[in-house]
């Protein structure tokens, strides 16, 4: 789950990181009453679109204003406007709302982050002296730019580790000791609130002698976000796919991509294998869709028809491999959306495993011009070819 910036600064400054002090604007007025708060005579303040997507400032999503008219002349400009960013594709996201923050006088720019590394089961923490800048940019061109300190959960942060960071990011001596409680801080908020990324980029020394994350980005666990109810409620449900809230709903595993054939598939392996054999011939997958093992013939229903609303589908194959999950119940869980749908896609079907017998004859006495397949490469082949 990700939050906005703003959202983000607010639980970080609950943890003592510092932050610039800001409001949340949803109309001109309230932008133009924001900057009022924070303009002092020969001051800025910042206004910036909040969306779930990076690269904003490259979009012109983020703008100085000088006056409380200024900004909220910006944030005219800015909402309702669909934003695209390298992180957004070319549909963008439609800003409906905007972040007016207070000014700083910037010294340098610096990047900070931390995530989960899984392979060393740490938690690293990774720190650039090149902030501002796409941290995957830095990582293709300049790998010996990041720097990186893992954290054994045994011992948690030390300070020797954060004074390992902010030496050799060449941090002048008197920010040592504050870049180093800012890490601390950081740290900790990661861990209370089960994040998987909680990311500073920027984060800026200033010329009065202060280190403060001057953007924040933050996603969590979605498998731990029962333990903060309070996190849930920061979902902003405008910026998620409706397809991928939808599955959400029935504890389904959606993740809408870009291509033409929708997936369903039980288990995300075979669901990845299942997008890899697609590509090898020559078609792209629509999304990724896992019914899990446990499916009920409503929830196989209610996943096809939200891979069926995605109107770039073309086709659709499912895949289903039956231990758990019973080859029947999948059968009659298709015929059942298909009829209610009313499918004008090539449809391939592959069912392996328990009860497949029965699965193949419902399909097959269902009436519905279904393409079956025995094996994976099978499938793939058809449903490649169906569109052609």
């Amino acid at each position: 789950m990700n939050i906005h910036e703003f959202q983000a600064k607010e639980l970080l400054r609950k943890f003592g990181v510092p932050v610039p002090n800001g409001q949340v604007a949803f109309t001109p007025k309230e932008a133009e009453d924001a900057a009022n708060e924070f303009l002092k005579e020969g001051d800025v303040c910042v206004v910036k679109a909040q969306i779930h997507a990076g690269g904003r400032g490259k979009a012109g999503g983020v703008k100085l204003a000088k006056t409380k008219a200024e900004a909220a002349e910006i944030a005219k400009e800015l909402l309702g406007k669909v934003l695209v960013t390298h992180q957004t594709g070319p549909e963008g996201k439609e800003v409906q709302k905007v972040y007016v923050e207070e000014g700083c006088a910037i010294e340098q720019e610096l990047y900070l982050g931390v995530v989960i590394d899984r392979a060393k089961q740490q938690v690293c923490i990774m720190a650039s002296c090149e902030g501002g800048v796409e941290i995957e940019e830095v990582a293709e061109k300049s790998p010996e730019k990041i720097l990186k300190v893992f954290v054994d959960p045994a011992t948690g942060f030390m300070p020797y580790q954060g004074r390992e960071l902010a030496f050799g990011l060449g941090l002048d001596k008197k920010y040592i000791n504050k870049a180093v409680k800012f890490m601390g801080a950081l740290y900790n908020a990661f861990v209370a609130l089960d994040c998987n990324m909680a990311e500073i980029n920027p984060l800026v020394t200033t010329k009065d002698g202060d280190v403060i994350a001057l953007d924040a980005k933050m996603s969590f666990d979605d498998n731990a976000i029962f333990r903060h109810k309070d996190i849930e409620e920061l979902r902003d449900l405008d910026e998620e796919d409706p397809k991928e809230i939808e599955a959400s709903r029935v504890n389904l595993n959606y993740v809408a991509l870009d291509g033409n054939i929708g997936c369903m598939v039980n288990g995300a392996g075979l669901a990845m294998a299942t997008m890899d054999i697609i590509k090898l011939h020559g078609g792209n997958p629509a999304n990724f869709l896992d019914v899990g093992g446990g499916a009920t013939t409503e929830q196989v229903a209610a996943a096809f028809k939200i891979i069926t609303s995605d109107v770039k589908v073309k086709a659709l194959l499912v895949n289903i491999f039956g231990g758990i999950m019973k080859c029947d119940i999948i059968a009659n869980g298709v015929v059942e959306a298909a009829k209610e749908v009313g499918l004008k896609v090539p449809l391939v079907v592959r069912l392996q495993g328990t009860n497949v017998e029965e699965g193949r004859a419902i399909l097959k006495e269902s009436g519905i011009d279904i393409i079956p397949a025995e094996t994976m490469e099978e499938a793939a082949s058809k449903v490649v070819a169906s569109i052609k």
